[in-house]
């Protein structure tokens, strides 16, 4: 060899053959893209982009290498070729490093392609803390690229990476309010409707209770029946209209209409009678129970007591399967022996069945009658204000006011001491009746009997009457009681 010939020594002279080969590799990967030299040794060449062969022979080199020969242009298309390669002169034979030189090849071609990607520094300089730097210690990755697609990649900035708020797909999505409402807010208001809702609810069922009973009928009914009473039938109606309000109870209703004979209180518990029967479309429900006819004298206390218990309970338990209000009407109660008061007293009690509650008593008693006869008398100046008719003023009202509860007070002492049933009672004094509510009686019983309700004959017959003549005015002594004797002799 030409190195042996001058002195050089052999492996000095491979030495610089090899980086002559290398240099030639180089400037022909830089001008046909890049190549891959597999082992030496297997005989076989790898291009990327094949250059242009000639007649089938691969060009000469440009820089002349005096130890490269033309070789077959077996991978024209990056196929491998199937002929073996000419041994390189330089070094003959297999060798054991020449896989380590091609993997040292390779990685020193990825940093050159690396480097030539990376932007120059007046662009993204290192001063600045979000720039890139390169790291010899990290590991490189080869790729296929050239280096015109890595450098026209932007680079990546890395972002912060914000929380993401989904909406589901079928509402709506709104900007959040600046002032958030506290859930507690809705929930008060929640409540606040539903208050509001169970009181109207709970109106109209008292509308529909009270509608039940029809009281307006019975209001009209008792005020065309019913004369010389406009207070007492007034007092009836709006304690009726207030209990009947609602259908349960903690007490049950307790009326006691008391007066002299003839003013009307039997009247009045047959009317109440017949009107509770028809709206509550049910005869059962309705109790009259007589002292004269019920509990004779010569029967036994006891026995009409377990009559009169047996009797009230059948009542009230049919009444509370249908959910209605029954009425017991008890007439003659002066009559009747103190162990049925007694009786009597232990319905009203509030250690009895709730059903026993919810039912309304009328007492009609002529106890009292007495003291109503001497208020009346004593006060005749403002029993015509006490009739409270309306024809008197504004004051009347006032004055009657004050007259009747002066009455009831009277009456509530008076009959306490007889009995404690009556301190539970709702007392209503029934007046005697002058004489032109005695001739009303006339007309009103002879229309009934079939006879023409003439004004003069019906004066004619109530001038036959008795009268408690008093500051010119004149009061019947019997009332009404003789009317239909007196017309039944006509």
């Amino acid at each position: 060899m030409m190195g042996e010939a001058r002195g050089v020594p052999k492996h000095l002279a491979q030495h610089r053959e090899g980086q002559r080969v290398s240099q030639l590799e180089r400037r022909k990967r830089r001008s046909s893209g890049f190549s891959v030299i597999l082992p030496e040794g297997t005989g076989h060449t790898w291009t990327g982009r094949s250059p242009v062969c000639w007649g089938g022979w691969e060009p000469p080199s440009p820089e002349g290498d005096l130890h490269a020969k033309r070789r077959p242009c077996a991978m024209d298309r990056g196929q491998p070729s199937s002929e073996p390669a000419a041994a390189d002169p330089v070094a003959p034979g297999p060798s054991v490093i020449a896989p380590v030189r091609a993997v040292v090849r390779l990685r020193r071609c990825v940093r050159l392609l690396r480097k030539r990607c990376l932007p120059p520094p007046a662009v993204r300089p290192d001063s600045e803390p979000w720039a890139p730097r390169a790291d010899p210690d990290q590991p490189q990755f080869f790729t296929f690229d050239g280096p015109v697609e890595l450098s026209s990649r932007p680079p990546r900035k890395k972002r912060r990476r914000s929380r993401v708020v989904l909406y589901p797909e079928t509402s709506r999505k709104y900007r959040p309010r600046a002032e958030r409402r506290s859930r507690a807010q809705r929930c008060l208001l929640l409540l606040v409707a539903i208050v509001g809702f169970q009181v109207l609810n709970a109106i109209e069922n008292l509308d529909d209770n009270a509608q039940r009973y029809d009281l307006d009928g019975l209001d009209k009914a008792l005020q065309r029946a019913v004369f010389g009473q406009p207070a007492a039938v007034e007092r009836i109606v709006a304690l009726l209209r207030d209990y009947l309000a609602t259908h349960v109870h903690s007490r049950p209703l307790l009326l006691a209409l008391h007066g002299p004979s003839g003013v009307g209180k039997s009247h009045v518990g047959r009317l109440l009678a017949r009107h509770f029967r028809a709206v509550l479309e049910d005869g059962a429900l309705v109790l009259q129970y007589h002292a004269r006819h019920h509990c004779p004298e010569p029967r036994a206390a006891e026995d009409c007591r377990q009559e009169l218990a047996r009797r009230v309970a059948d009542v009230v338990a049919r009444a509370e399967a249908e959910e209605k209000t029954p009425l017991l009407v008890l007439d003659d109660v002066e009559l009747l022996p103190p162990a049925l008061l007694d009786e009597l007293h232990g319905f009203l009690q509030p250690q009895r069945s709730h059903h026993f509650h919810n039912a309304i008593y009328v007492l009609l008693s002529g106890n009292g009658g007495a003291e109503v006869t001497r208020f009346v008398l004593q006060n005749a100046s403002r029993a015509l204000a006490l009739r409270a008719d309306g024809a008197h003023g504004a004051g009347a009202a006032a004055v009657a006011a004050q007259a009747e509860e002066e009455l009831r007070a009277s009456l509530r002492a008076l009959l306490v001491r007889e009995h404690p049933v009556w301190q539970a009672a709702a007392i209503v004094p029934f007046l005697l009746l002058d004489k032109g509510d005695v001739v009303n009686c006339f007309r009103d019983e002879m229309a009934g009997e079939g006879f023409f309700p003439e004004q003069a004959r019906a004066e004619l017959l109530a001038a036959q009457l008795s009268y408690y003549r008093v500051a010119g005015r004149e009061f019947a002594v019997t009332g009404c009681k003789q009317v239909v004797a007196t017309v039944n002799l006509l």
